[in-house]
Parts: structure tokens; sequence; C-alpha cells
């Protein structure tokens, strides 16, 4: 906990809230000081005062308390005693006398709990002493967040279990060729590419062998990774990955992806893939060569990427309502059931890689995805204010447990246009349409099978405008720009380059066509475009 949370001096200036409570104390240790120890204990940590009275007006009045030297004693007496809390959190110097205009204050500083160490709670019974904090109160624990805490404090992750009531058949196989696609494309000549299907999940730990049984079964990460929808939902009741698109606010969305559709996999390296190109598709790539091949792999391309993966592998799925990806015209969120593993300031530090689904991650890994050694968040955070000048937001809610991680940019909007400039930019020096090739797109080899499902609205005029007016002329300019670069084009050329839907694209090129700037030739179906 940081030491400059709190100075007595400047008590007046505080109020109760996450980590800052206030006990008057006038009659010994109140039970009720007991409540907030753990529930700073299993949220971010906080301090308790003894011998402060919180005023109506939510200030703070030093009272003191009576003979602190007496306090202390049976402070420690109780906070060791293993009917009272199950766990002593605390060191000396965590406990300490402060003097107050004559007025003796005891301050408690409550440390996060290690997720080993959790739950902690009151009294012998973990489903009914469990307490959380929540703004200025202490609440109870739900039967499900203290399940989950108790998932959390295995040693070994929870997707390392064995299913031994299924087999192979679980295993969606195109997707594990498209993994060994890429695998092979990472690691030329390795030793495992030689392997069979069986062979090689076994090297990545999507299956385990059972020594008793002397059988091969699949693991939990494995059956996450590579299974059916259907089958994983038998092991993860509340499984649910959801991809939506809400950057047209006039319709309920513009594109989505969701597991349950029963139209692909829906597991999460497919999910994963297919995400990650949407949200990647619509961002700027500035013109870079490395020799005479050009660099599209960008630490915003990165960090967006790490942002997704680093809420798939950290997911709880036993947890409630799912995975859930929204992009918006300002940024992004990403949400999965499951708060942090660590405290929020270590995290953020970066060093230390605490994945809730370990094997998950070593998967990733071996495809070279995913920041080793802790290093995930910082590269989300660079990546993102190196770009945009925003500072990523992460929260942690509770009942049910959730992460929610927010990437805003006040003219993520006007991207689209950005990156299309950009792109003329950089065919004009490379002397040569560019195709753009993400280092996602190098990396699969074959696409993942999936289907999304769109909005329906027919607009008159698209729907993107920057947010200070509209600048549908200088939208159009760019377009035109692009179409003389590049000779003939078809709608379904600018719908890609621009990231516009159909009706969009029909839009603008109708736009310069009755300008005369354009002219259409051809029928309907094979219609093209160019510049006069």
């Amino acid at each position: 906990m940081e030491e400059n949370l709190y100075n007595i001096q400047e008590i007046s200036s505080y109020r109760e809230g996450n980590r800052l409570e206030a006990k008057k104390a006038k009659g010994g240790i109140p039970n009720s000081m007991w409540e907030t120890y753990s529930s700073f204990a299993n949220t971010d940590g906080g301090i308790i005062l003894l011998g402060v009275d919180e005023k109506k007006d939510g200030s703070f009045e030093v009272s003191g308390v009576q003979n602190a030297d007496q306090m202390l004693k049976d402070f420690w007496n109780m906070v060791n005693n293993r009917q009272k809390i199950n766990v002593n959190l605390l060191v000396e110097k965590d406990v300490t006398v402060e003097d107050y205009e004559g007025k003796k204050v005891i301050s408690i500083r409550v440390p996060r709990a290690d997720r080993y160490l959790r739950p902690v709670y009151v009294g012998q019974d973990p489903m009914s002493g469990s307490y959380r904090r929540n703004g200025e109160g202490d609440y109870h624990c739900s039967h499900e967040e203290v399940s989950a805490m108790y998932r959390d404090a295995y040693q070994l992750t929870q997707d390392r279990k064995l299913l031994k009531h299924r087999d192979m058949k679980v295993f969606c196989m195109d997707t594990v060729h498209s993994y060994r696609n890429i695998f092979n494309i990472s690691h030329i000549n390795h030793v495992w590419s030689k392997l069979d299907d069986e062979e090689f999940l076994g090297k990545i730990g999507a299956i385990g062998y059972d020594a008793d049984e002397g059988k091969f079964y699949p693991t939990t990460a494995g059956l996450l990774m590579f299974g059916y929808e259907n089958e994983i939902l038998s092991e993860y009741p509340q499984y649910f990955l959801d991809y939506q698109d809400h950057r047209d606010p006039s319709i309920r969305w513009v594109d989505r992806l969701a597991s349950s559709t029963g139209e692909w996999s829906g597991n999460v390296f497919d999910f994963f893939f297919a995400v990650a190109n949407k949200l990647s598709h619509d961002l700027p790539r500035p013109f870079k060569l490395e020799g005479m091949m050009r660099v599209d792999d960008t630490p915003l391309h990165k960090a967006v990427r790490e942002a997704l993966l680093n809420t798939l592998v950290n997911a709880d799925y036993y947890g409630r309502r799912g995975v859930v990806i929204k992009k918006y015209p300002d940024g992004y969120t990403f949400e999965n059931p499951g708060d942090f593993r660590i405290g929020m300031k270590e995290a953020m530090s970066g060093g230390v890689s605490d994945p809730r689904n370990a094997i998950l991650f070593k998967m990733f890994a071996l495809i070279d995805l995913g920041e080793r050694a802790g290093s995930g968040i910082p590269t989300i955070i660079d990546g993102w204010k190196s770009a945009y000048g925003e500072q990523p937001t992460w929260e942690d809610t509770h009942n049910p447990d959730r992460t929610i991680l927010r990437l805003h940019c006040k003219n993520l909007s006007e991207v689209l246009f950005e990156k299309a400039s950009d792109d003329m930019m950089g065919n004009e020096l490379a002397g040569g349409k560019d195709h753009d090739n993400t280092a996602i797109n190098a990396e699969t080899g074959d696409k993942p099978a999936v289907k999304t499902s769109s909005g329906d609205k027919t607009p008159n005029e698209p729907a993107i405008k920057s947010e200070t007016g509209d600048n549908t002329g200088d939208k159009i300019q760019v377009i035109l720009n692009y179409i003389a670069k590049n000779g003939e084009v078809k709608t379904s050329d600018i719908m890609q380059v621009f990231g516009l839907k159909s009706s969009q694209s029909r839009y603008y090129l109708s736009t310069l066509v009755e300008q005369g700037r354009i002219e259409a030739c051809g029928s309907n179906k094979n219609r093209t475009y160019k510049a006069i």
C-alpha cells in the first residue's frame, strides 16, 4: 500500500472511500472493524482509523482513543486469533499510534491479500464472514464471489484440469490445423511440426496424461482454445464470447460475433483472430519500410491485440456474463469475468505475470502472441498513449467479479480516413498499390471460418461524422485521391480500404459521380469507377 495514502495532519480534508474507513472506537476495538479488515483485504487494501469520527457532512473529526497501548495489545491478540479472523496479513509497521493535537489515533494499514490467502473472512464460515469494499461501505460477499476467490487461490490454474469424461471429439480440428499452420510459420522446422495431431496437442497442453489410467484426456485449456462451443458449455455453463461494433448509434450494432450462434466453432482461438482483425482494421498504419518490406505491426496494433489477448487469458470462464468486446466511435471496451489476480499498481508496473489461464496463455505464446514477463499491461498503456495521448483505464467490479478495460480516444472516429491517407502516401512512395497485410493476417495462413451479423440500416448518408462537425467533403476528397491513384475501383474496394459499409461506400461514390469527378463503368454487378 502506498505510504502517502494518508497523513494525520490533513485529516479534516479526508472522506471515507474505497480505501479509507474511520471508526470512533470509544469503547475499544469495534466488531465492525473486522468486517472492514476483511473487505479491504479482499478488495484493494486500505486504512482503518480508530479514534476518528465521521460527521454528518462526511468530514472527519479526531475524537481519539482511550488507553491506546491496551487497545494495541487487544488488537494484536484478536488479529492472531483464528476464531476471530482467518488470517493475519499485518506486520508491526502496519499498525501505528499517531498524535493529533494531543489525541491518539490508531492507524491500521490493511494490504490487499495475495490470491493464495483469499478469501479473508470473519469468524469460522467464509460464506457468511467474507466482505468486500464498495465505495464507502463493506458488503457481504455472495456465494459466487467466495467461490471465485477459492478458484483463484489454487496454486495451479483452473485450465489445467483433465476432462476424463471427454475425448478428442470435443476439438474442432479445423481450428487445430489453423493453429498448427501458424505454429509452423513461427517455428520453421520445429520438431513438433512432424508430430501427429494428438502428440502435438499433448506438447502444447491441450491434452494431458492421466498416469493412473494410462490415457490422454482434453484439458480445460484445450477445450477453451480448440473446442466446439456446445462442448465448452458442458464444462463452463456460463461461457460466452461476444464482439459488438457500436460505431453507428442509430442501430443496435453494425457488426456482431457471438460464440452462441452455432455458425462457427465458438472457441477462444477462432474468436481471437476474427476479433483481432476487426479491432485493428481501422487503426492507422504509418508508412514504414524495413529494407524493401513494409512494416504494418505498430505499437498501437500490438496494444489493441494485447488488450484482447489479456482479456481472454485472464477471464474466469466459470463466471457470469462472459467476455464482451465493444467497439465505439471513440474507442474500445474489453470486459471479462474475474477481477485482477494481483494489485493494480503491481500489474501496471510490469514484471509479474499471473494469468488466470496459464496454459491458454502458453498456447498463444507458442505462436508469438502475448507479452511475457508481465509486460502485457505496460504494452497496452505505452502503445495506446503513444498513438492518442490517452491513458487506458481499468476497473474492477464485484458481485459478480468483472474486469473492464477502456481504451478511449476523442478522435478515433477520424482514424479511418487518416489510415487511408497514410496508405495512399505509402503507395506513392512504394510505387504501387498497397495490400493491407497485418501481422495477424500474415501469421494465420488460413482464416478461421466465422460468420458475423450486421445491422440492416441503409442510411441516406453515412453516419461517420467528426465530433466537431460534418467533414463529408474532406472524406470525399480522400476517396477521390484514392481512385485517382489506383485507376478503376469497385465499391468493395472502397469498403475494404476505408472500413465502410456498402451503403456508405455507394453514397460517397454516387456523390462523386453526381459532381462529375468520377464516372461509373459497366453494369451494376461489375460496375467500376474511375476518375475523370
